[in-house]
């Protein structure tokens, strides 16, 4: 499956709220690995990138080497747009031909809606996917109502994509036909395939993807949450979004949860207000694995906090 060869990659995705602490927790998980020998590489979906804040050191579009065993990079949506449109946009242009015959919302989803950047980034997921060099590779992945449409997108593009090959391989035929009996000259080679080769490889790419991503032995996706009623509502919401996808919930960590602290009248009365919600977090995701951390004093940044929330996560 994807080409990973020996090396049996296990992907790991964090996704939550904005503001819960799910790339601390991405990041932790990553150090974690890398100090027991598993080659890891952790990667960055979220547009608002806080990789470079966690580790306190500068990553980018390229991968970098933080420590041994330990890789990073941040998905650049600009640059993956362009990429994307480089590779694509130019399949799109041999249909140009096409446009009036009702397909103009196939075109505009090709080309100028919002949604290509998610595309481009979805599109760069993929590659890095299908890379058989990691044992470990974590997503960090964006806040969870950008999560849920990005990982829609496997859906949404793959009927997209079947559309235009459909279409492609049907005027094809057309055109060959038309040719031979109009005097536009002999029939091409190239002219015969318009382009379907590199919509068959995204295609493939989707479908390879969401075995993966369906895989229970390969993947593990994880919600962060804090113990707060709309963190709650939106981990829920999203728990069952991610079922209708066939995408499986391992583990569900609450964060920041607040120490006891009899000194602090305000610590008391928030931390009651906490196990409260943590009550009803257990309630509600008493199928999944709990995990429960913490709050700092000091922010969960740079190799030595992480090494701590790392032990807090798997000791």
């Amino acid at each position: 499956m994807l080409g990973l060869g020996k090396r049996e990659t296990q992907f790991y995705l964090f996704a939550g709220k904005g503001g819960v602490g799910k790339t601390s927790i991405a990041a932790a998980t990553a150090l974690h690995f890398a100090n027991r020998g598993k080659k890891t590489l952790i990667i960055s979906t979220d547009p608002a990138h806080s990789l470079s804040d966690s580790f306190e050191t500068k990553i980018g579009g390229e991968i970098q080497k933080l420590r041994k065993n330990l890789f990073a990079v941040e998905i650049d949506p600009k640059k993956a747009m362009s990429e994307y449109k480089e590779k694509i946009m130019p399949q799109i242009e041999k249909l140009d031909f096409l446009k009036g015959l009702g397909l103009e919302d196939t075109f505009d989803f090709a080309g100028n809606t919002p949604g290509i950047d998610e595309m481009a980034a979805f599109d760069k997921f993929l590659q890095y996917m299908q890379s058989k060099d990691y044992d470990i590779i974590i997503f960090d992945t964006a806040p969870t109502g950008h999560t849920l449409r990005f990982l829609s997108l496997p859906d949404v593009l793959d009927s997209w994509v079947g559309k235009m090959i459909n279409i492609r391989l049907k005027f094809s035929g057309f055109i060959n036909t038309f040719k031979k009996i109009l005097p536009f000259g002999e029939t091409k080679k190239d002219d015969q395939k318009l382009g379907t080769e590199q919509l068959e490889v995204i295609k493939e790419r989707i479908e390879q993807a969401r075995k993966i991503l369906s895989d229970k032995e390969k993947t593990h996706f994880n919600l962060v949450l804090i113990p707060e009623a709309m963190s709650i509502y939106e981990s829920e919401r999203s728990l069952n979004v991610l079922k209708e996808y066939g995408i499986p919930i391992e583990t569900v960590v609450v964060n920041q949860l607040i120490p006891e602290n009899r000194k602090c009248p305000f610590c008391t009365e928030k931390r009651k207000l906490q196990q409260e919600r943590t009550k009803e977090i257990r309630n509600k995701f008493k199928d999944y694995k709990l995990m429960e951390i913490p709050l700092h004093k000091e922010e969960v940044k740079g190799f030595g906090m992480l090494e701590k929330v790392g032990k807090e996560l798997y000791s």
